[in-house]
């Protein structure tokens, strides 16, 4: 039995097959779509190499597991030949003029959804095949390899290091846990991980020969265990049935209010990367969405997403949260957030740099077309706009300034659009000195605390040399969360946090004695959270 540890950024357990993440090159095709009609013949040239693959999986399978076993690879060769599938993919390629990878993205993203809503269980488990067969032809279009996580079996993903978007991109349903050797326990990647709920571990030392063994990875004790021990198995299977048994119990406080002994109530809503969130937000039972980190349909693209596209997306998140708060975040690339395509400088310290509401405001066609498509998905459901990277009462009034340009603009066009809320993000210093002004100017704070801390402290989040230094308890960001609460309450804005120090729950009691109106955390920390809630008693005296 070998023995590697690392820092846990998830505790929980993990047990199956390692399986090592090895990195393709560049895409081979180009981001640019060509005509409709070329775009269709590389789609249809994709789908016949699919359908040989499938033919061979099933040949394969039928071999090895039965037909019955087998009978899956059939299946997806009938979804590939199906003429609702095919005219969706055409239809997007006519009328967005996208590419066909995009387009054979979307069409299966939009069929899972529809079969996902389904009632009929035989037609829910499609939602995973269409997504597979869709994924299968656009690995076939990019030049990519089938990925290590489409195999059969669920695995733990050994890598490198996972980007944001690769790991927003991870299929959840294949994936036990991962770990990477670099990272930071503070990135957006390890809050990415959070919020899919998977026991995850940085900073450890692998080799190759680790590939395809057994292991438990344990994030309790910050290692993972490769060939274990009889007996160490055994007692980690036993401690993942007490974790399912925890949550299990957690799953009894659904429907139940976030109310303290005393009586103070308290919203709590969930932080989602993307659409596919929206399952554990439901599961979870969150009172609505307090970060929707819109960067991600960004990341996930190979072009700027189309103002259209990005509505489809908001408005399949706003409708499926049946009128619950949705507080969708406006673009926050840049820094460790990187698309190719926007062709950003390189920068010395890119998390001071050109990034969020600074690349907005300065490329204001980007920002215009995610402002239209935000207040066109506001007509289902309610909304909220969040400006990030706040530091000026003027750099609110231009973005103000542009929403309202973009609701002239859809009037004028007789497009229908909805009402939203503006904040902002309260994630610089700057920001919290000046709250009294900025309050003035929005309907709500929320404080990132990720960033507070960095910045407040001087620390780069993602330089896991630092995680030692990095002290989000630091009585100068308690003080500026203070600060900020007493200014927005004074002026009328409701204040909530946004940032990983929301779910902290040593914290809770102190983040509801200053008046914080909402917390927002990954969607998996929600109801422990609200068992926190709901064990306070605010009349008594705080404990030191």
């Amino acid at each position: 039995m070998e023995v590697a540890t690392g820092k846990s950024i998830l505790n929980g357990i993990a047990i199956g097959r390692l399986k090592l993440y090895r990195k393709e090159g560049a895409a081979s095709s180009a981001s640019a779509a060509l005509t409709p009609q070329e775009e269709w013949k590389r789609f249809e040239a994709a789908r016949i190499q699919a359908q040989e693959q499938l033919v061979a999986l099933y040949e394969k399978a039928l071999a090895e597991v039965g037909e019955d076993n087998a009978a899956i690879f059939e299946i997806h060769q009938m979804m590939l030949d199906d003429e609702d599938y095919l005219d969706a993919v055409k239809g997007i390629l006519e009328t967005q003029g996208a590419a066909a990878e995009y387009a054979v993205t979307a069409t299966g993203e939009n069929f899972s959804a529809a079969f996902a809503a389904m009632d009929d269980a035989y037609m829910q488990a499609r939602a995973a095949d269409v997504k597979d067969i869709s994924q299968r032809v656009v690995n076939i279009l990019t030049g990519k390899a089938d990925t290590c996580l489409l195999g059969e079996e669920p695995v733990i993903l050994v890598a490198d290091d996972l980007t944001p978007s690769e790991t927003v991109q991870l299929d959840k349903s294949k994936l036990l846990g991962f770990i990477t050797r670099y990272g930071s326990a503070n990135s957006h990647t390890a809050i990415l991980a959070r919020t899919m709920n998977i026991p995850a571990l940085i900073g450890v030392e692998y080799d190759d020969s680790w590939d395809g063994r057994l292991a438990v990875l344990d994030g309790y004790n910050h290692c993972v265990y490769i060939d274990p021990a009889p007996d160490l198995l055994t007692s980690m299977e036993e401690k993942q049935k007490n974790d399912l048994k925890h949550e299990a119990l957690l799953q009894t406080l659904k429907k139940k209010p976030n109310v303290t002994l005393d009586g103070r109530e308290i919203k709590v809503y969930a932080n989602i990367g993307n659409a596919g969130d929206i399952g554990l937000v439901l599961q979870n039972d969150a009172g609505g969405i307090g970060l929707f980190r819109s960067e991600f349909l960004y990341l996930e693209s190979e072009d700027f997403p189309t103002e259209e596209a990005q509505f489809l997306v908001y408005k399949r998140v706003v409708e499926t949260m049946a009128g619950k708060k949705v507080i969708i975040r406006t673009l926050d690339i840049g820094a460790d957030k990187q698309a190719a395509y926007f062709q950003l400088d390189k920068e010395e310290n890119p998390a001071l740099g050109y990034r969020a509401i600074r690349i907005c405001l300065t490329r204001k066609e980007i920002f215009k077309q995610q402002l239209r498509a935000i207040l066109r998905a506001a007509a289902f459901g309610t909304v909220s706009i969040m400006f990030p990277m706040i530091i000026s009462v003027r750099e609110v009034r231009d973005a103000k300034e542009l929403l309202e340009e973009c609701k002239a603009e859809l009037r004028e066009q007789g497009v229908a659009y909805g009402q939203v809320e503006v904040g902002i993000m309260i994630e610089t210093p700057a920001a919290v000195m000046i709250a009294d002004e900025l309050a003035e100017e929005v309907d709500f704070f929320s404080l990132g605390t990720n960033d507070l801390t960095q910045y407040t402290l001087a620390i780069d989040r993602q330089n896991p040399k630092l995680d030692h230094f990095y002290d989000p308890h630091h009585p100068a960001i308690l003080r500026m969360i203070r600060q900020t609460v007493e200014a927005g309450h004074r002026h009328g804005c409701w204040v909530g946090i946004c940032g990983e120090l929301g779910a902290d729950q040593t914290l809770t009691e102190t983040f509801l004695r200053m008046g914080l109106d909402e917390l927002s955390v990954s969607p998996s920390a929600v109801l422990p959270l609200r068992k926190r809630i709901r064990s306070l008693d605010l009349s008594k005296e705080q404990e030191a």
